[in-house]
């Protein structure tokens, strides 16, 4: 199992304590220093049933600044993943990658399955 992450981010430091504080081991993987390649992120894409929109970080400042809320729906997968894998802040996070669970941002209950 392995972890992307943001080490300073909130949200991945709390997810990071749920898989700790519940015994589970994972291999971690710091997002902005080894951003996921197009090819891992259209796979997990299509192993995870998510929307794409799913796997950007649509709170984070390089999304906002490059107005992707408005270009994103005129866009097409190919062009989307690409984006992603250009740049990890552009990538929700956390990611978890399990088998045959694939799972972004940290929402407890839906982790619960990876127990």
């Amino acid at each position: 199992m392995v972890l992307v992450w943001y080490p300073k981010c909130t949200t991945c430091q709390k997810a990071k304590k749920w898989l700790d504080d519940n015994g589970i081991n994972v291999e971690t993987r710091h997002i902005k220093e080894e951003n996921p390649s197009y090819d891992e992120l259209k796979e997990w894409y299509e192993k995870s049933g998510l929307p794409l929109k799913k796997f950007f970080n649509t709170s984070g400042l390089l999304y906002k600044s490059m107005q992707l809320k408005d270009k994103l729906p005129t866009m097409s997968d190919e062009e989307q993943l690409r984006l992603l894998a250009s740049d990890g802040m552009l990538v929700k996070r956390p990611i978890i990658i399990s088998d045959g669970v694939i799972l972004t941002g940290f929402r407890e209950k839906e982790w619960e399955q990876l127990k």
